[in-house]
This record gives C-alpha cells, structure tokens and sequence, in this order.
C-alpha cells in the first residue's frame, strides 16, 4: 500500500507556497503522494480559496518524487480544452507524477447552481463522462473528433503529450454508499470513495467497508473486461503499487474513456473494446481510501491503516479538512511519516 496526504485548498491552506512546504516535508518523511481539494465555490460558509491548478503546479516544483494531483476535479464545470493543457502541462513538469481525480462536484448547487447552470445530477453526470473522453482523446496526441450531447471537440489535435503514456492514471470520487459512480470508475484507473459517517460527518472507513468497495469493484471491472485478477484477495483489476520509477503507466482496459452506451462521440484512433497502452501483467486499479490517525498514537494508527490495506486498499489518505489549526495538525502528521 502506499500513502499520501489529502488537503483542502481552502483557508489556512489557501497560500500554494505553505502548501508546497508540506508536500517538500510529506516527500522527505517518505509519503507517496500529496493531493488538493478542487474548490471554487465552497457551499459552507465564506472562505479564502486557491486555485488547485497552481497549488499543484507549486506543489511539482518544490518536489521530486511523490504523486500529487486534485482531488476531485468536477471536469463539468471545466472545458476540456483547457483541462487537458493544464493537467499535460503539469505532468510534464513533474516528469510524469500527475494523478487526475475527477467527480461530479460538491455540492452541485454551489458548483453548478451559482453560476446558473444545470444542477440535475444526469445532466453534469453525462458532462463528466463526455469530458473524460474528450481528455483521454486529447491526451493521446491524435486527432479527435467528438460530438456529444454535452461536448463538441471537432478535428483538434494537442501536442505535446503527457509523460505518462497512453495519460496519466484517472481516479473517480464517489460518495459510499452510491453504486453508480463504481461503474465510471471500473473504466478508468481507480476509485475515491469518500466514506464518513453520518453523525457528524467525520472520515469513517471500515475494513469491511473497504472490503465491500473492493468486491463492488471486482464485479464491475469483472463485467466490463476492464482488468484481471491479479492475486489472492484483491480482484480483477486491482493490483499492486505502481508509481514513478516502476515503468510506464498501464490502461485501463475499456480504451481511452470510452463508453459503449455514450452515444455520438468518436475519437478516431481507439476501440472501445481495446488499449494500446494496455499491458494485463501491469494492470493496476486504485482502491484510495481516506481517513485520520493520529501521530501520538502510532500502535492505533499501525492497526488502521494495516488493516485497511488487508482489506484491499491500495492507497491509504491522511484527510485535513478547512477547520482551525489543521495545517498544524497536517504538518505534526506528514512528520510523524506514513506510519508513525
């Protein structure tokens, strides 16, 4: 398993240099991967915010190792066109160390209903898939043509590409318990489940949450033909670690993001029933899993997180929220290391 540091870019981390100062200390103490909140408007309350885009770009310069990436981007509310420039811009100044989370946004009302644009979950649903394929297409260097109910991207071709090839891996937000974004992200490269418990609405993944993600998971991919079974306990789909220094990244097995039921598009180049970056002995699926432990109990916080990844996590967050003091706590946290 590997392990990473989730934060907001809200309030007291709002400033990209004391952002890109945890992620040069998270990378020292020996942490995988370092990710960013994706806020324009947040729906509580009035808070300071930065842009994810150059909070992570600092976030590249001031490391050189670690995964880092948003967490999640709503591509709905974002142009392709201009979401594919930035997210190869940034891979290719990190030398290929881009994660692209993508979801549909929290909550659609402040994401969407601000601006006066449509809050029905289908409508943005359909916008993301479509801007999914659109980015897939674009991130391959080939022309693309692609006529959507949402999105048009007619004979376009970017130069250059990402560094990772055939792009950089795609991990799906989801609210657990909700089944149908598990199917999204069966096509892609792994899944985010945000798991918290309805009290008071603090992080709260079980193992047999965890467990029960995983088999939902393993069915889908199962399904779609979108994986294999790479080992005891884990499922079709999802396997080991990957990461820079481990070769280049695998597909995920469906093509470029295409759907067979997403109507019109084309992007000519692909067949959605095959990847040519797809090498099935590599093929990994992300299991990202967050929650909190704390540095000044590490027997507890060993047994968390051990037992999470048992359960068939492949990554393991550290989460921050916007709140008093959690830069601080973020900070107290990536120092203690990734299992303290």
């Amino acid at each position: 398993m590997r392990y990473g540091i989730s934060v907001p870019n809200l309030d007291e981390f709002a400033d990209p240099r004391r952002v890109a100062e945890l992620a040069r200390r998270a990378e020292e103490a020996g942490w995988d991967g370092f990710f960013v909140w994706d806020h324009v408007v947040f729906p509580y309350g009035t808070h300071e915010v930065a842009d994810p885009w150059v909070v992570l770009t600092a976030v590249a310069l001031a490391t050189e190792r670690i995964r880092f990436g948003p967490l999640v981007t709503a591509v709905a509310r974002r142009r392709p066109g201009t979401l594919a420039r930035q997210t190869t811009s940034l891979d290719r100044l990190s030398s290929g160390r881009l994660v692209f989370g993508a979801g549909l946004g929290f909550t659609l009302a402040a994401e969407f209903g601000t601006w006066g644009e449509p809050v029905a979950p289908k409508v943005v649903a359909r916008r993301l898939d479509e801007g999914l394929e659109v980015l897939a297409g674009l991130w391959s260097g080939q022309r693309v043509d692609f006529r959507g109910e949402q999105i048009t991207a007619l004979d376009v071709t970017f130069q250059p590409t990402p560094v990772q090839r055939p792009r950089p891996p795609v991990w799906i937000g989801c609210n657990w318990p909700a089944r149908r974004p598990l199917r999204r992200a069966a096509r892609w490269d792994g899944v985010v489940p945000m798991v918290v418990g309805p009290e008071d609405g603090s992080w709260n993944p079980t193992p047999a949450v965890v467990t029960e993600i995983v088999a939902a998971v393993r069915e889908q991919r199962t399904s779609t033909g979108a994986g294999i079974d790479s080992g005891p306990g884990i499922g079709p789909g999802i396997g080991p670690d990957h990461g820079p220094g481990r070769g280049p990244r695998a597909g995920s097995g469906m093509g470029p993001g295409i759907d067979p039921s997403a109507g019109p598009g084309i992007v000519p180049g692909t067949d959605p029933g095959t990847d040519p970056g797809l090498d099935p002995s590599t093929d990994t699926f992300d299991v990202v899993i967050t929650g909190r432990t704390r540095p000044d109990q590490p027997a507890e916080a060993r047994e968390t997180v051990e037992s999470i990844g048992a359960a068939g996590a492949t990554w393991w967050l550290e989460g921050f929220r916007p709140a008093p003091d959690e830069y601080a706590a973020a900070l107290r946290r990536i120092e203690a290391g990734p299992l303290p």
